[in-house]
């Protein structure tokens, strides 16, 4: 069962490790390449703040975005700015995260996020978890896949081992970090195809798009591609 109480209290956590991390570094470094193709630390750090708010919006029965062409042009518009205003923006569409959060509501109701996608309003919370801590990621500034919190990468294999699950490109995969396991891709329930074994980090990196899989060891045939999420 999900507990959103406990995920807004992991957000907060999550974000102060980012804006502890992110005050360390200088304007020069903020327009350094992230790891995330044709983006600098500026675009993940604006992206960070814009969907703080586009969160609120959900929480609050608005669009999540007025489109994505206007997702982009913000993320674009705001990516150049000096550090100082990236650390307040940050703190301030937290802040307005954290009232959204904190109003009285109703979180078995189902709220749309983009492109049509629906999910109980107890589900927005650890979306915004994941926002924090795999962008503290992407920015490359020290922060790793192995220093999530182990709660965390265990509930994030979860739901991406469940969002690839049926999927008709995804051959049928057993994912294992030799303690635990997770089936995901086509015909999930019939029996694994393929074998997938490696450290929860290295798992996680490789469902999210982060790691290719390298450090994986694969059984019963290769390494499947996974979709983009």
């Amino acid at each position: 069962m999900i507990d959103h109480a406990h995920d807004l209290a992991s957000v907060r956590d999550a974000t102060e490790r980012l804006l502890t991390a992110v005050g360390k570094l200088d304007n020069a470094s903020v327009t350094h390449p992230s790891r995330l193709p044709g983006w600098s630390r500026g675009h993940v750090l604006a992206h960070l703040a814009r969907n703080a708010d586009a969160l609120v919006n959900v929480l609050e029965g608005r669009p999540m975005y007025v489109s994505g062409e206007a997702r982009d042009a913000d993320i674009a518009r705001d990516a150049p700015r000096a550090l100082d205003v990236q650390l307040a923006d940050l703190r301030e569409s937290a802040a307005r995260f954290r009232q959204a959060g904190d109003a009285p509501a109703d979180w078995s109701r189902t709220v749309e996020l983009r492109n049509g996608v629906t999910d109980s309003a107890s589900r927005v919370p650890f979306r915004r978890w994941v926002e924090v801590e795999l962008h503290h990621v992407d920015l490359g500034i020290g922060y790793e896949l192995e220093d999530l919190p182990a709660e965390f990468t265990q509930r994030e294999i979860d739901f991406l081992a469940d969002r690839f699950a049926g999927h008709p490109d995804v051959p049928s995969t057993r994912l294992t970090d030799g303690t635990r396991e997770w089936r995901t891709g086509r015909d999930a329930e019939a029996g694994p195809e393929v074998t997938v074994t490696g450290s929860p980090a290295d798992l996680l990196g490789w469902l999210a798009g982060r790691r290719p899989g390298a450090a994986l060891a694969v059984n019963g045939g290769p390494l499947p591609a996974l979709p983009p999420l």
